[in-house]
Parts: structure tokens; C-alpha cells; sequence
């Protein structure tokens, strides 16, 4: 399967970093192929402005703060965090230079960031997690994971619950998972991929911390949104209780993970990721574990991707598509679309 979406959706938000690793001090990052230079200001708000001087575009990362503004480490150029000049020492007048300033917000933790037009950075957009506080719940995260490779094939990874049976046969993954046909929605907002296994062992990942003894009832749910934030869920409950339709036993395991792709390039991805759980939310040590057990799988994924970009970069022989490609598939068509429509 070819990538199907060329470029990058602009009009939308990506995660720009954890909120804790944006500091007073200048920090550059690749954005959908663009350099960006973050930083808190005085009041402890985050700035982001493009991270090129308009003169001979040094990296303003390069130069130093005064107060909320930045000065270039070349001829002095100042901008403030409106991305306006406000000084150069070396002209006799303002020149009418700028640097392009990005919307920025912080949620669940997270700096977001809008790449495209800045009148259409509504954050009431950013995916909403009506359980992040919830006393009830858990949370655990991870650092950053790099990505060498496009962040569709990520996508294509985050949309196929069958891949866990020979990628993660140690963790998330069992024999049970390979044959159960996969059942796949579209909406407005994305694609899921999902699947009820019945009457399975529990996969070793999870089995641990369930309530419960003895064979389960799993369901799995990839859902993808778009451009590219992913929400996987996972239910065990005990066998012969779970299905479409009916109850959740009172034992439930429930495990939401979110996933959030932020392209750096056409070839290198950001990951950032967390999971929230319906059990011990006060537990230092399940959240400890979650958080080792789950990079531990991620970088089984990481390993994997890199091997596709190069193996997609490389090899001379067309690509085929699996059933279980259908989601994805779907998932790149309307994207497409949503880039196309951006000009």
C-alpha cells in the first residue's frame, strides 16, 4: 500500500511535547518538516515561532531571550512572541520582517501545537479524555519514543489489532488473536478497527493485573483519528460475559491508551503515549510497571517500523494488502482528501 496522503494536514493539532520539557530555555523541534523554536515566556505560557531568522534564516534557537523575545545570534534582530521585529541594531529603521508565531495548548499534560492557519486553532478540537482527572483512574506515560520512518506506516501499526499475535506474542499478543475477523467503522473523526475474542487466555501483558480467574472474554478497539491520534482500548472480562451488545461485568480490565503521532518529516515521527486505567490510581508501582511493560512492547513496534521505512525505501517489487490493511486503507483515503482540500 502506497502512503495515499502526501504532505502533511496542517489544520490540525499535534502534540509539540510533554508540557514538563518546555522550559525557559530555547528549544528547536522539526514539525511536519518546518523547525520551530519553543520556549515559556515570563508568565510561564509557552511561545513557539518559526525557527528562522528572515535575514539569512540562522536559527533564532541560536540566539538568546530578552525577556519574552529573541534575539539572532547574527546581526541582532529581535522578535516578540507575536513573531513581530521589534529591533535591529544594525538598521536605521525597522525593517518589515517577522517570524511566523504558532497557537499553542496545554492539555492532559501536553503542549499542542496548530501548524496551519492560526484563525482555525479552535482547541476544543484536541481529543477529548473525559476521564483524565477521574479519581477512579490511573495514568501512566512514557518518554518520547523517535520514529524513523512516515508516520502512516505508525498509523498502519495503530489501526491492525493483528499484528500483536507476532510482534508482541510476550505481551499484548497470543495465538488466539490471529484469525478473528476484524470489524471496521468510519466516522467523521476516524477509523476504528475492532473485535470481540471470546473464551481466550489472557494475554500475559494483562493478565496479571485482572480481577479475575481462569479464560476471558477480550475485546480490542484501534481507533484512529485523524490526522493522526490514536485511542486503544482494551476490555477483559470473565469468559461467557463479554460480546457487542451486553454489559460490563463488574471484574472489568479496562485500558485506554492514547497515542499521539507527531511527523517530524516524511521519514522520522515523534511518539508520544500514555495509558489510563480503571484500577489502583493511586498505585506508584502498577504505574511504574504499566510504564516499563509498555515501552518495552512499543519499541518491539519501533523495531519493526523502522525496518518497513527502509524496506519501502529500498526493495524493487511492488507492495500487496492483507484484509486486515482495510482500515488503514480507509483511514489515508479521506486524509488525503482532508490535505487535498487545503490546497
Amino acid at each position: 500500500m502506497g502512503l495515499g496522503a502526501e504532505g502533511f494536514l496542517r489544520n490540525a493539532w499535534y502534540v509539540a511535547d510533554w508540557a514538563d520539557a518546555i522550559t525557559d530555555a530555547l528549544t528547536s523541534l522539526e514539525i511536519l518538516g518546518t523547525r520551530v523554536v519553543l520556549y515559556r515566556g515570563v508568565d510561564g505560557m509557552p511561545i513557539a515561532l518559526e525557527d528562522a531568522c528572515p535575514h539569512r534564516k540562522l536559527p533564532l534557537s541560536m540566539g538568546r531571550r530578552e525577556g519574552d523575545s529573541l534575539v539572532c545570534g547574527y546581526h541582532g534582530l529581535t522578535f516578540d512572541r507575536t513573531g513581530t521585529c521589534i529591533a535591529a541594531p544594525t538598521q536605521g529603521s525597522l525593517p518589515k520582517a517577522c517570524v511566523r508565531s504558532y497557537p499553542l495548548a496545554e492539555r492532559y499534560g501536553l503542549v499542542w501545537i496548530w501548524m496551519g492557519d492560526p484563525a482555525k486553532a479552535d482547541p476544543a478540537a484536541i481529543v477529548d479524555i473525559p476521564q483524565w482527572g477521574s479519581p477512579d483512574w490511573g495514568t501512566n506515560r512514557g518518554p518520547v519514543m523517535h520514529v524513523d520512518c512516515h508516520y502512516l506506516y505508525v498509523v498502519d501499526n495503530l489501526l491492525d489489532p493483528t499484528h500483536v499475535t507476532w510482534v508482541h506474542p510476550g505481551s499484548f499478543g497470543d495465538a488466539s488473536c490471529a484469525a478473528v475477523p476484524i470489524e471496521t467503522i468510519s466516522a467523521p473523526e476516524g477509523v476504528t478497527a475492532a473485535r470481540w475474542l471470546l473464551d481466550t487466555e489472557p494475554a500475559p501483558f494483562y493478565a496479571k493485573f485482572l480481577k479475575f480467574q481462569g479464560r476471558a472474554d477480550r475485546y480490542q478497539h484501534y481507533e484512529m483519528r485523524y490526522p493522526s491520534n490514536a485511542v486503544i482500548k482494551a476490555v477483559f472480562v470473565p469468559a461467557g460475559t463479554g460480546g457487542h451488545g451486553r454489559p460490563l461485568h463488574d471484574e472489568a480490565f479496562l485500558m485506554d491508551s492514547f497515542n499521539f503521532l507527531t511527523p517530524v518529516n516524511g521519514k522520522q515521527t515523534r511518539y508520544f503515549w500514555f495509558q489510563m486505567r480503571n484500577f489502583a490510581p493511586d498505585d506508584a508501582a502498577i504505574s511504574a510497571e504499566f510504564t516499563a511493560d509498555v515501552k518495552h512492547a512499543f519499541e518491539e513496534d519501533r523495531v519493526i517500523l523502522n525496518a518497513v521505512q527502509i524496506g519501502m525505501d529500498t526493495s524493487p517489487t511492488p507492495t500487496i494488502d492483507l484484509k486486515n490493511d482495510l482500515a488503514s486503507f480507509r483511514f489515508r483515503q479521506t486524509l488525503a482528501r482532508m490535505i487535498a482540500a487545503e490546497g
